[in-house]
């Protein structure tokens, strides 16, 4: 709970706006501010074709299904999926 909290956090005030609250999972242009902002400025990441593969799971964990993907959720997916938790130290 402590680095959903850090990550939350670090989303900033983009998570009080209805839009930039959450992801649009269905739109590759969302997706690749998802890995450019955020695995590869945030985390540190090389870029390659595994941030992409990393974000499709954290996506199907999620659920396809479920329409509103709160973006700290799927950051902090992301930074477990990873092992990047010391990012948020």
């Amino acid at each position: 709970m402590a680095l959903l909290t850090k990550v939350t956090i670090g989303c900033g005030p983009a998570i009080y706006d209805a839009d930039a609250s959450t992801v649009a999972s269905s739109q590759p242009a969302e997706l690749e501010t998802v890995k450019n902002n955020f695995l590869v400025k945030k985390l540190g990441l090389p870029d390659g074709p595994e941030l992409s593969s990393a974000i499709d799971s954290v996506i199907e964990t999620y659920g396809k299904s479920e329409r509103n993907k709160y973006r700290a959720v799927v950051y902090y997916m992301l930074t477990k999926h990873f092992g990047k938790e010391s990012v948020y130290s």
